[in-house]
């Protein structure tokens, strides 16, 4: 089942929840919910394509010109280290964010960089590796399919 392919009311109502609970974490956490994070928060709450940090704070600066790259970044690794958004990557052009913390695999284009999120039940029941425990403890497991998404081979 591919995930990010919702109706526009559908993604919105996502779009307030995950608003939602982002700005509950962060009061709760003590930090100032200021404009400028609101935006950042919105536009990834938004942004299905699994944005890096240069793309988000692109978005924001046409609603909010003062925002900086350095508050982008801090604020990304805020929502991160809250628990709110994981990490793609390393990759050769930087990490990507994802808001989504179902359990779900990535479809990656190799030609356009663009990120799919689907679910395959058969893909999640995978057993892991024996061995693998002597490599550290694992605490997710996430398929990558890399192939030439459909806007690519048009």
């Amino acid at each position: 089942m591919i995930l990010n392919t919702q109706d526009a009311p559908a993604q919105e109502e996502h779009v307030q929840r995950r608003l939602a609970l982002w700005t509950a974490a962060v009061k709760a956490s003590g930090v100032k919910l200021t404009h400028q994070r609101l935006e950042i928060f919105r536009e990834l709450a938004a942004n299905l394509d699994h944005p890096d940090v240069e793309t988000v704070f692109r978005a924001v600066r046409v609603r909010v010109p003062t925002v900086s790259l350095d508050t982008v970044y801090r604020t990304l690794w805020l929502l991160h280290e809250l628990g709110l958004i994981t990490t793609l990557g390393p990759r050769r052009d930087g990490i990507r964010f994802d808001v989504n913390l179902e359990r779900h695999h990535h479809f990656v284009c190799v030609r356009c960089g663009k990120v799919r999120d689907f679910v395959s039940e058969a893909l999640c029941d995978l057993p892991l590796p024996e061995g693998l425990s002597g490599l550290g403890d694992v605490l997710d497991a996430r398929v990558e399919v890399r192939g030439v998404c459909a806007s690519c081979k048009t």
